[in-house]
This record gives structure tokens, sequence and C-alpha cells, in this order.
């Protein structure tokens, strides 16, 4: 089975390399480049173009992955949502966040990466990545208008709320957060309210960024789920 894995904000494939190794002892890993497009709808449809299989997105690539699946149901034959959301309904709210994004986005092209990012990962929610986690140094080489085009395009704000429309996954979903990132968690639980009985929610130990504190952990977790809804598939050399 093919397992497309989907990085998050200010992350490259790079990101994934502490759980692409596991997953790929059975089955065959993509990780998908996100491409921007005009919007989020459509940014999120052109990740299908990795072919048919079982889609891993964090964080921000867990919400493309979700449209994903809503939109082109036929490609995600499973779904697996890291420290994912089904977007924010009230529009005050998304109005706020669509502001904070472009005074982000703002910041980056006036300070440069790497100030940017160095504000980025001093935030709380990230206080439990090691300093050695896959991937660190790669964000680095990311344009500037790279980064700013992902905050004013692919935003939570700029996300239509789907949380009326999770009714209609019929692959089978796994929703996984950490046990330390209390805002994921409460909204993961939301989440299974809305959802059918082929979802289930696993808890690691970590914080927001489960692929970079966990990623043996998340890497077996995803080949489990994989073995256990679409069989384990060949030994890959």
């Amino acid at each position: 089975m093919r397992v497309v894995l989907v990085p998050g904000f200010t992350q490259t494939a790079s990101s994934w390399d502490g759980v692409a190794p596991v997953v790929r002892e059975r089955h065959e890993v993509v990780v998908a480049p996100i491409r921007l497009r005009t919007t989020f709808e459509e940014t999120a449809r052109a990740l299908g173009d990795a072919g048919a299989g079982v889609y891993v997105g964090y964080s921000m690539g867990a919400r493309l992955c979700l449209r994903l699946a809503l939109d082109r149901p036929e490609v995600v034959r499973g779904l697996v949502l890291v420290s994912g959301t089904a977007g924010i309904t009230d529009p005050a709210e998304r109005d706020e966040r669509i502001a904070s994004d472009e005074a982000l986005a703002r910041s980056v092209e006036r300070d440069g990466v790497e100030a940017f990012l160095r504000r980025w990962l001093a935030q709380p929610m990230f206080a439990s990545v090691p300093h050695d986690a896959p991937g660190l140094r790669d964000r680095h080489l990311l344009p500037a208008g790279y980064l700013a085009g992902c905050l004013r395009r692919l935003g939570t704000g700029r996300m239509e709320p789907l949380w009326g429309r999770l009714r209609e996954l019929r692959m089978p979903v796994a929703l996984v957060t950490g046990k330390q990132d209390a805002k994921y968690e409460r909204l993961a639980g939301l989440m299974l309210e809305r959802m059918g009985p082929q979802v289930e929610h696993v808890r690691l130990d970590c914080g927001h960024a489960v692929p970079l504190e966990q990623p043996a952990v998340l890497g077996g977790f995803v080949l489990a789920f994989v073995d256990r809804h679409f069989g384990s598939g060949q030994a890959r050399a």
C-alpha cells in the first residue's frame, strides 16, 4: 500500500525522516510536497496527485489531507490526522486568525526566514521538540515567499470549516494527538463525536509536534494501521 506523508507548516520532507523508515519496512512511502495553489481547497486537491493510498498529515498537512479526503475520497483509502482540526467555526475568530497570519506573513517577508523560525519554534507548543529532531535544519532552506504563501492561503482561518462534513468520511480514519497538547486533544475529542465508527483516537506521550517528538512510535502506529486495514504487503529491501 502507498503511504503518503504530508508535512506541516515550516516543514520539509526531511521532517518525516524518523517516521518513513518504519513504515517503509512493508509499504511504499511518498512524502508529498505542498505545492501552493490559489486557494486552500485547490492546494488540498493537488496533494491527491501523489496517487491512491493512505494519507498521513501533520497539523497544516492534516487539515489539507482532511479536505482531500472529502473532495477526492477515491484517492484517500485511509486517513491519519496528526494534531489536526476541522477548522474554525466562528466567523469572527476566523477573521482574527487571518489577520494574525497576515501579520506573520509580513514578518517573514520583512525579517527573513532565520529570524522568523527562531520566533516560531520558540512558541510553548514546540517546547518539547528535541534539538536534534528530524528536519529542523532543512526548514532554514525554505523561501520566505513560500512560508508567507502558506500563512496567507493555508492558514486555519482560510480553511472552510469541515465539522459538518465529517460524517461523509467512509475510509478508516485515525486521529493522533500528543497527551501534552491540550488544545488538540480537545479538538480530536470533538471530531470523534462527529465521525463514524471507523474512527479511532490514539494519544501519544508528547506535545503537538508528534512526528518530531515521537517519530518511531508514530511510524509504528502508522505501519500497524495500514497493516490492519489493508494487509501487510511485501517486506521492502
